[in-house]
């Protein structure tokens, strides 16, 4: 029977991150790691995750998580918790529908139906999106709005949280969904999520390297930090839901940053390597997303505040710019 988690601590039991290649993946992996707690942990992706050092087992295997099979291998009896990561990111889900659907709507109902398997619920802790509403640019979102998405990967993600509610509420699974907020500065290449050009408004500047700007300089976003999403990953994973009660959702506390105040953040010549060029497409996706939320309820639960930019800024030059560099042979 899988352990279940006492708040705030792992017990030894074996963790499953579907999404385990990714950057945050990886982040929480060696979070866990540092920590020496669990008995074994899985990561799991659509090509399998790069091997880790861990004081404990660690596979690493790909797979589609729409497939019963490849999830009944990720995840198997005993697991404690699953982390769910794995998505098609914002631009890509709404270019190509049926992959958007396959992954974030059809992956979930695979991983919910995996869970309904196991000997004992597990805990799922559901990376869910601020795309999920609507509400643009003037919007300051109490934690009762309802979720209105404007594209095809937050409805995905909503659709997907209300399966996860149903099934906490039928006892199948312990869900936790986190509506993350834009997740900057992010390592390596820009992805094909709408919202890259937030982190790469920074990090190619960093890196010596022109970027282009899509949207204006007044425009603003919710963000956070990887630190603290894997914080928050990782408060979610051992958190007593009691006090979540029927609502699984929560809006962890971002900051709202606009895109000047973010570059003010670069030295004068790093910023002159921020190209102004308007995209239509992106402009569509990302200014239907609230640009801010209250989120007084995620404190109340133990979620830790995102600090300013300063912060955000500190912690890509000490945890990722060496490494992005190398990565991309700069």
């Amino acid at each position: 029977m899988a352990a279940r988690p006492a708040a705030g601590k792992l017990a030894p039991m074996h963790v499953t991150i579907l999404g385990g290649g990714g950057f945050l993946g990886r982040k929480l992996a060696a979070r866990l790691a540092a920590e020496a707690r669990l008995s074994s942990l899985t990561l799991f992706d659509v090509a399998a995750p790069p091997a880790m050092e861990a004081p404990f087992p660690v596979r690493c295997l790909a797979g589609d998580v729409s497939d019963p099979a490849a999830l009944a291998a990720a995840i198997p009896d005993g697991t404690g918790v699953v982390v769910h990561l794995a998505a098609v990111v914002s631009a890509a889900a709404e270019a190509d529908y049926d992959l958007g659907q396959r992954v974030n709507l059809h992956g979930t109902l695979a991983v919910i139906e995996r869970c309904r398997a196991l000997p004992a619920p597990p805990r799922v802790v559901f990376t869910s999106s601020v795309a999920s509403f609507g509400g643009g640019q003037d919007a300051l979102l109490p934690d009762d709005s309802r979720q209105l998405p404007g594209n095809s990967y937050g409805a995905q993600k909503a659709a997907a949280e209300l399966l996860l509610q149903d099934a906490t509420r039928r006892g199948m699974l312990d869900a936790v969904s986190i509506r993350l907020p834009t997740v900057i500065i992010r390592p390596g290449r820009p992805n094909k999520a709408a919202s890259s050009f937030v982190s790469a408004i920074l990090r190619e500047p960093l890196l010596g390297l022109e970027t282009p700007l899509p949207v204006p300089e007044e425009f603003r976003v919710w963000v956070c930090s990887p630190r603290l999403a894997v914080e928050w990953l990782r408060h979610a994973m051992t958190m007593d839901t009691a006090p979540l009660g029927l609502d699984r959702g929560v809006n962890p506390p971002g900051i709202s940053v606009s895109v000047a105040e973010m570059l003010a953040a670069l030295s004068p010549a790093q910023r002159a390597l921020v190209r102004h060029e308007p995209d239509a497409a992106v402009g569509a996706i990302v200014g239907g997303w609230p640009a801010a939320f209250t989120a007084e309820r995620a404190r109340h639960l133990g979620f830790a505040p995102q600090g300013g930019m300063d912060a955000i800024l500190a912690g890509f030059l000490e945890d990722d710019l060496d490494a992005t560099r190398a990565e991309r042979a700069l």
